[in-house]
C-alpha cells in the first residue's frame, strides 16, 4: 500500500475498527472483536498493529486518530473528561505510548456531566461528525447501543445528556436471566406489542418481564415472539423515560441502521419529527475533524 495520510480508529468496548486514509477517502478497512474489555494496557499497541501492520510504511511515521474506551482509565491512554456545555471535541488529544516508532497515536477526550452524573466515550466523535456533516442543526441526537445516549445540541454545543443501559439490560436479559429459556429469532409484531407496553406503562416494565416467562411456561409463548417483545418493552420504557429531551425537538437517530429502525418506530408513535443516519459515515467525519484540529494546534499533545 502506498503511504497513508492517516489511520482513523474506533475503539470499544468490544470491537476495534480501523480505517486507513488516503487523500480523503477511505482505501482499506479492517477490525477485529479486540475490544477494550479483553485487553490490559500493554497489549493495545499488539492490537492496533495486528490490523495495520501492513499499511505502515517502514521508515515513515503514521498518525493514528482514535476515539471510544481506548481513552478510558482501562484503556490504552485516560484521555480527560470534557464537561458539558461545550464542544463535542477540543483541540487537545490525548497521546497514547508507543513502542513501534511508525505509530504516532492519538486519541480523542470523552465528555463528562456532573448532574445528574453520565459520561460519554466515542459518542462525542459521533456526534462531532454529525454536525460537521449537518452545520447549523439544533435538536436532540439519540445514539442506540449498548449504553444508549440522547443529547441536547445547541449552537454547535453538547448542551445535556443522558444515557440508558438498554441495550445491555437486552443483552443480560436475553442470554443470562431466567428468560434465556424462552428468548430466540425475532417476530417484529411481538416487537409491536413490546413496544406499546413500555411507552404506555413504563412503571410497569419489571412486571411484564416476568409475564414472558410466564405465559411460555404457560401458553408456549413463542420464543421469536418473547424476544422481540422483550426489546420492544425496553425501548419503549427508554423512550417514555426520555421524553423530557425529545418532546417539541426534532431528532437525529445515530446508529446501526436496524437498531435505529426501531427507534425511529417508537418516536414516530409520537408524531416526533425523526431523521436516521449512518453512523461509520458520521464517526469517519468526526475523526476526520479531530485530525484537523490535532494539524491545526501549536502545542504538543497531552502525555
Amino acid at each position: 500500500m502506498n503511504s497513508l495520510d492517516w489511520i482513523a480508529v474506533d475503539w470499544g468496548t468490544s470491537h476495534l475498527r480501523v480505517w486507513a486514509i488516503l487523500d480523503g477517502r477511505v482505501v482499506a478497512h479492517a477490525q477485529s472483536d479486540r475490544g477494550m474489555g479483553i485487553l490490559s494496557r500493554p497489549q493495545y499497541e499488539q492490537a492496533l498493529l495486528d490490523l495495520v501492520h501492513d499499511w505502515l510504511p517502514d521508515a515513515d511515521t503514521t498518525l493514528v486518530v482514535a476515539c471510544g474506551m481506548i481513552g478510558s482509565r482501562q484503556g490504552w491512554v485516560e484521555a480527560p473528561y470534557r464537561a458539558v456545555p461545550c464542544m463535542p471535541q477540543g483541540t487537545t488529544l490525548a497521546h497514547a505510548p508507543t513502542v513501534d516508532k511508525r505509530l504516532n497515536v492519538v486519541v480523542i477526550s470523552g465528555l463528562k456531566q456532573s448532574m445528574p452524573a453520565d459520561v460519554m466515550r466515542g459518542e462525542e466523535t459521533q456526534i462531532a461528525g454529525f454536525l460537521a456533516l449537518n452545520p447549523g442543526w439544533d435538536g436532540v441526537i439519540c445514539l442506540p447501543g449498548t449504553h444508549s445516549k440522547w443529547v441536547h445540541i445547541s449552537a454547535d454545543e453538547v448542551v445535556s445528556f443522558q444515557t440508558y443501559l438498554t441495550g445491555e439490560l437486552f443483552q443480560i436479559l436475553s442470554d443470562h436471566s431466567i428468560l434465556r429459556h424462552g428468548m430466540a429469532g425475532w417476530d417484529e409484531a411481538g416487537f409491536a406489542d413490546g413496544l406499546a407496553q413500555g411507552l404506555e406503562r413504563p412503571e410497569r416494565l419489571s412486571s411484564r418481564l416476568f409475564s414472558l416467562r410466564a405465559e411460555g411456561l404457560l401458553n408456549d409463548l413463542a420464543p421469536a415472539t418473547a424476544r422481540a417483545r422483550l426489546s420492544g418493552m425496553l425501548i419503549g420504557a427508554e423512550v417514555a423515560a426520555a421524553k423530557p429531551y425529545w418532546l417539541g425537538q426534532r431528532v437525529a437517530v445515530l446508529g446501526d441502521s436496524a437498531l435505529a429502525d426501531l427507534y425511529a418506530r417508537a418516536l414516530a408513535s409520537f408524531s416526533v419529527p425523526v431523521t436516521r443516519h449512518d453512523v461509520a459515515d458520521a464517526t469517519l467525519a468526526g475523526l476526520s475533524a479531530a485530525r484537523a484540529a490535532y494539524l491545526k494546534q501549536d502545542q504538543p499533545c497531552e502525555n
